[in-house]
C-alpha cells in the first residue's frame, strides 16, 4: 500500500481550543477513504490541515513522501491537491459552461474541460446554458466536481458531499466518485451519514 497521503501525530488548533489531539490517517493510492463521525469532531479541520488551510501545532504531513507541513493552499493544488468544500462552492449567477470556463485561467483548455464534465456528468451537458443557482443541489454539486476534476487532481477532497441531498442523488454521486477512483485519483471524503458513503470506500477512519 503506496501512502498518497499521511497526517502523523498532527496537533491542530484554532486559537487556544485544540480540536485534533494526535490524528494519524493514511490515505492509499487510488482509494476511497471515508472520514466518519459527528458534527464537531474535527473532520473537516483535518481535511484544512490536509489541504493547508490549516497549519498544524505539531506532527507532520506528508503527501507522496513529501513533507508538506506550512504548504500554502495553492502550492499544495499545484502538487495535485484539490478541495471540494462543504456548501459547493460555485458562481451561482454564471452559468454552467462560464462556471467552467473559470477553470481555464489557471490553463486548462475550455473544449477538454467540457468534453470531460459533460462525459462523467451528462445531466451538466443538457443544462450547460442554465445558471448556476437555478440548478437543483444535486446539480449544483455535480458541477462542483466537475469543475475540481478539470484540474486533473491526483488527491481530492470532498466535504460532506451529501448535506442537503435526496438520498437518491447521493446514491448517484457516491458511485461517480467511485468510478473516479478506479480512474487513478486518491480521494479522501468527510461525511456524517456513513451508510451513504461506505458502499464506496475502500477504508474508513472514524
Amino acid at each position: 500500500m503506496t501512502a498518497l497521503l499521511e497526517l502523523k501525530d498532527v496537533r491542530a488548533a484554532y486559537g487556544r481550543i485544540e480540536v485534533l489531539h494526535g490524528a494519524d490517517l493514511v490515505v492509499p493510492e487510488s482509494s476511497v477513504v471515508a472520514l466518519l463521525g459527528p458534527n464537531g469532531a474535527g473532520k473537516t479541520t483535518t481535511l484544512k490541515v490536509a489541504s493547508g488551510q490549516l497549519v498544524p501545532t505539531s506532527g507532520c504531513v506528508h503527501l507522496a513522501g513529501r513533507h508538506v507541513n506550512g504548504a500554502s493552499p495553492d502550492a499544495l493544488a499545484r502538487l495535485g491537491v484539490c478541495t471540494i468544500p462543504e456548501g459547493r462552492g460555485i458562481f451561482p449567477n454564471l452559468t454552467v459552461r462560464e462556471n467552467l470556463r473559470m477553470v481555464t485561467y489557471a490553463g486548462a483548455d475550455l473544449e477538454q474541460v467540457e468534453e470531460r464534465a459533460y462525459r462523467t456528468f451528462p445531466r451538466l451537458g443538457e443544462r450547460r446554458t442554465q445558471v448556476a443557482g437555478t440548478l437543483s443541489g444535486g446539480e449544483q454539486q455535480m458541477l462542483a466536481m466537475a469543475r475540481g476534476l478539470a484540474v486533473d487532481p491526483t488527491l481530492l477532497f470532498l466535504d460532506e458531499l451529501s448535506m442537503g441531498l435526496a438520498p437518491l442523488i447521493v446514491g448517484e454521486l457516491y458511485e461517480i466518485v467511485g468510478e473516479i477512483a478506479r480512474n487513478g485519483v486518491s480521494i479522501l471524503v468527510v461525511e456524517q451519514f456513513a451508510r451513504t458513503v461506505l458502499g464506496v470506500a475502500d477504508y474508513a477512519a472514524i
